[in-house]
């Protein structure tokens, strides 16, 4: 299956640094996994399940998300939010600061296939960081948009001397998504097959789906076991 997808929006990154400085006034939290980082990452949400921009968390189980006060602030990020017509749940802006590191990990039930989608838009970065997913060596551009498949392994290192900051959209699979999926290339014959999930991959998406606990969770839960 596809670790990422190039999507061929490009965003006006003048406008995108501006409300990068509005929200950068405030005051963001260190990144709960700790364990799997070294030097500062920051983040700061602008939907969040409590309304908060201190709550960063991912939330799973939770069926209603708000947006926070600082997403009113940002007019044009909200309407690129607004554009992906899927449900959203947890939306950030993330830092990670020079000389930090985000280890090799990954995030399970994190891809298309466990019915969600992580956007990755760069809003400020560098040509000395190291994006690395499944072993592919990733370049992304300010102001462009990725769909990356964070169950693979991934880490980050920021060699540079400014920090990176990408704005990152957690949402939901749906017929709309599917429709944007298949045009980029998406195999949903093999993803019917099972032909990408080998079973100790597949129980570990169940169990994370369990754990998320929403409606569309469930569903998905049910199809996998029904495959098995």
């Amino acid at each position: 299956m596809l670790k990422y997808i190039q999507f061929n929006q490009k965003y006006n990154i003048e406008l995108l640094k501006a409300e990068m400085a509005i929200a950068l006034q405030q005051n963001w939290v260190d990144h709960f996994n700790k364990q799997d980082y070294e030097g500062n990452w920051q983040s700061i949400a602008l939907r969040s399940a409590s309304g908060k921009e201190h709550d960063i968390l991912a939330n799973y189980g939770v069926d209603a998300y708000q947006d926070t006060p600082l997403l009113n602030q940002l007019p044009y990020l909200k309407s690129i939010i607004e554009a992906w017509e899927c449900p959203k749940e947890t939306i950030r802006l993330l830092a990670l600061h020079p000389g930090a590191e985000i280890k090799p990990h990954r995030d399970r039930g994190c891809n298309y296939e466990g019915g969600v989608l992580r956007i990755h838009i760069p809003i400020q970065t560098n040509n000395e960081l190291k994006f690395m997913v499944g072993g592919e060596q990733l370049k992304l551009a300010e102001g462009s948009c990725w769909y990356i498949d964070f169950d693979q392994t991934h880490s980050i290192i920021n060699a540079g001397e400014n920090v990176r900051v990408h704005l990152v959209i957690d949402a939901l699979r749906n017929e709309w998504t599917d429709r944007l999926f298949e045009a980029y290339g998406y195999d949903f014959e093999a993803e019917k097959r099972g032909q990408a999930l080998d079973p100790a991959t597949t129980l570990k998406m169940i169990e994370e789906l369990e754990r998320m606990d929403t409606p569309v969770a469930r569903e998905l839960v049910t199809k996998m076991k029904f495959k098995k």
